[in-house]
């Protein structure tokens, strides 16, 4: 059936409880969405930052009083609702409209993401059945895209077979997934965030590779080296932990970090060149990924 949008710009400081007023006030479904055209970077993990200027989205039933509900809405928050507006809502299938906004993907020659209602376009290549969900990272990204073509390029060259493989910050488990099906021998999924290893786990196991890939904390890694490390995760955590992955690099080790914006480059470099062979960095759009051999 169709709805109603009604739409107020806030702070984030103003979010939750606006939303809770929406709620109380008889809307279906509250979300936000972004109101000045700010991106929001990969968080840290466990945290949920905000744009500046956040727009909360209610949805009310075509039929709804908006003036009532907008009333209701001023006086649970004891002042009245400013600047809002309404917009209808199409009637469409918006499960449907949700799964085609997901498509098989491919990365590199033959690594492919496939959502699970989708047949893989290419059935003899390398594809992962990865659907959209909490944990970041199922390819859309430019940094999990880079980090995936990266393991594409070292599985054609021989590097990942029947190698030791180390995934820091492994999100949905993706980078680890394709390594394990590229040929890794043995992949290591670490992160802090207990949904993003819950998620890692699950998604091993919907691609058969549960009995290759280890998931575990940061603190429960085991006191080893590694052939392959890659990091998809944000500069200022690859800069601090440099040293500790030169320790779980093997000498002659292959390595990649995303998660850096261009004007971060430098400094992530300076960071890795007392321990690393850096090569030429490779982009996609401001985003960039380092990537070469322990020293």
């Amino acid at each position: 059936m169709p709805w109603l949008e009604l739409k107020i710009d806030c702070t984030p400081e103003e979010v939750e409880r606006l939303s809770d007023a929406l709620s109380e006030a008889g809307a279906a479904a509250v979300t936000w969405q972004d109101a000045a055209d700010q991106p929001l970077f990969e968080p840290p993990p466990g945290e949920t930052p905000l744009w500046a200027c956040t727009r909360v989205v209610a949805l009310f039933e075509d039929d709804a009083d908006i003036e009532t509900a907008v009333a209701d809405v001023g006086r649970i928050l004891g002042e009245p609702l400013r600047d809002w507006r309404v917009d209808p809502l199409e009637d469409r299938d918006w499960t449907r409209a949700w799964m085609d906004g997901f498509q098989p993907m491919r990365f590199g020659e033959r690594l492919w993401i496939c959502p699970s209602w989708h047949n893989p376009p290419e059935p003899e290549a390398v594809n992962i059945l990865l659907d959209p969900g909490l944990a970041f990272g199922t390819g859309t990204h430019p940094t999990t895209a880079l980090c995936l073509e990266w393991l594409d390029a070292q599985a054609r060259t021989g590097t990942l077979a029947g190698a030791s493989v180390l995934d820091y910050g492994c999100g949905s488990g993706v980078l680890a997934i394709a390594a394990a099906l590229l040929g890794a021998e043995q992949v290591f999924a670490v992160d802090n965030d207990p949904q993003a290893l819950l998620a890692t786990r699950a998604n091993a196991a919907a691609n058969g590779v549960e009995s290759r890939i280890e998931v575990a904390a940061p603190e429960a890694l085991p006191a080893r080296q590694f052939d392959v490390l890659v990091a998809n995760i944000l500069a200022g955590p690859l800069i601090e932990l440099a040293a500790r992955f030169a320790e779980l690099a093997r000498p002659g080790a292959s390595f990649a970090l995303s998660g850096i914006l261009d004007s971060q480059a430098e400094a992530v470099s300076a960071a890795y060149a007392s321990w690393f062979e850096l090569d030429p960095p490779a982009a996609r759009g401001e985003w960039i990924r380092l990537e070469g051999h322990r020293k």
